[in-house]
């Protein structure tokens, strides 16, 4: 073994045989110590013997380290030797410590976005649709060109969500402080907004709380201090609702309305007593003509069937020889411009496919399907002289006069689509459609009475004129 003190010279000079792959040169002063030479490179090694067997250690380039932190480093590791440490399982468990430490301050530092992007792929099969998107939309980043429902004096781009401020910090520096800063600033501009993004930052919260990666970063009382819940809006119970008396009003205005997909809709959701949502994605597949009944897509048990009732079922039956009609009509290619024309042509018969699916469609929208019912009711309702009234007070007007005519409440809540309220509905009561078609026909029967509107006959032939096709 050749030992030589080592110094810059004698490790410039030492190169490896051309018949060997490697040669070594070992130092005096570190005895085991040594620089290793192959072909193309030199470096410093230790060499010792740990329980009979051989172990060797590479502690760097000789570019890279001096020689007197050489031997420091492997008097280090001759005292691991001694103590019955392997140096390189040593040296493995401590870049297993530095790759730890790294990852942990990695996700201190990562944005709170980050973690919300995850809740959402873990917790989204467990939502429904509207409830996946108002978690999107609470941290949208902003900036896009508006392109509908612009107010006077806004601007022409998006706001970011109400939640990505909050969320573009760190997870560990949403505190409570943090909390009641960025809620004292909204709850001004949109309290209602505001609240529903309060009560998703808290599931977030706990959600994190309870994750093994997440639990050590998260201020989980965040949501909870009293200085931050009292903040909040008090909730009120809405009171908006068609009176008997104002019935014959309402539907001489609504069906007044010169489009018939809105007529129809708003007609129907008050005498269904269904969700907004639920009824703009009734589709052509979930109306029965023959056995009288229409499924809905509901929030609560995932779906519902309701009876189809005789004055629903002529406007439905009206708006399907609409679509039919409009279906064999092929579109004009005109004018002087031919390119033009012919565009025109496809993007309406593009939107006419995607609209006939859907019982309420709009071939001018991306979906094909009714999306802001809003305006033409508004304007039925100033028109007829009425108090504002939301779409969700068509529902709620449903449940209300349905007591006209001494409905049980529990037929009334199937129909409606909530959770049964007592042990004995939601055990014992499993109603057949026919009896709910009873109550229903005696329910729109009644309100129609009121508008002075004549109920048609469940067993005439359903021959409807469609006017305007």
């Amino acid at each position: 073994m050749n030992r030589e003190r080592l110094t810059l010279d004698r490790i410039a000079r030492f190169v490896c045989p051309a018949d060997k792959q490697q040669a070594f040169l070992w130092d005096t002063e570190a005895p085991r110590l040594a620089v290793r030479a192959t072909a193309g490179s030199k470096s410093f090694i230790f060499e010792a013997k740990l329980h009979r067997k051989t172990v060797r250690q590479t502690i760097g380039s000789v570019q890279a380290w001096d020689i007197a932190d050489a031997r420091a480093e492997a008097r280090r590791l001759q005292t691991l030797v001694d103590q019955g440490i392997d140096p390189a399982q040593e040296r493995k468990q401590r870049l297993e410590a530095l790759e730890g430490e790294r990852e942990r301050a990695q996700r201190t530092d990562a944005l709170a976005l980050d973690a919300w992007a995850a809740y959402i792929e873990a917790r989204s099969p467990k939502w429904t649709p509207r409830s996946l998107a108002d978690h999107y939309v609470m941290t949208t980043e902003g900036g896009k060109p508006k392109t509908r429902g612009r107010r006077p004096g806004e601007g022409t781009t998006t706001k970011p969500g109400i939640l990505r401020p909050l969320l573009s910090r760190p997870l560990n520096r949403i505190d409570a402080e943090a909390v009641r800063v960025w809620l004292s600033f909204e709850i001004v501009k949109r309290p209602t907004h505001a609240a529903l993004a309060f009560r998703l930052l808290r599931a977030f919260l706990n959600w994190c709380a309870s994750s093994e990666h997440l639990a050590e970063q998260v201020h989980v009382d965040a949501c909870k201090v009293r200085s931050v819940r009292d903040q909040l809006p008090k909730k009120a119970a809405k009171n908006d609702c068609l009176q008997r008396e104002q019935l014959g009003l309402w539907f001489g205005r609504v069906r007044a309305l010169p489009n018939p997909i809105h007529s129809a809709y708003l007609q129907v959701l008050l005498l269904t007593g269904a969700r907004r949502e639920e009824l703009v994605d009734l589709r052509w597949d979930d109306v029965d003509f023959q056995w009288k009944s229409l499924t809905i897509r509901d929030k609560v048990e995932g779906e519902r069937t309701i009876p189809l009732t005789p004055y629903v079922a002529k406007l439905l039956q009206e708006l399907k020889a609409r679509r039919d009609m409009g279906a064999v009509r092929a579109i004009p290619v005109r004018g002087p411009n031919l390119k033009r024309s012919v565009a025109r042509a496809r993007r309406a018969n593009e939107g006419a496919a995607r609209a006939h699916q859907w019982v309420f469609s709009s071939p001018t929208a991306a979906s094909g399907r009714l999306q802001e019912p809003r305006i033409s009711h508004n304007k039925a309702l100033d028109a007829a002289g009425l108090p504002p009234l939301t779409l969700h007070g068509l529902r709620r007007s449903f449940g209300t006069l349905s007591e006209w005519v001494e409905v049980p409440v529990g037929i009334v809540a199937q129909i409606m689509g909530h959770k049964p309220s007592a042990i004995a509905e939601k055990h014992y009561r499993r109603r057949p459609l026919d009896l709910l078609r009873m109550w229903h026909t005696k329910i729109e029967g009644w309100m129609l009475a009121q508008a002075g509107i004549e109920q048609p006959d469940e067993r005439a032939p359903n021959l409807h004129k469609v006017v305007g096709a």
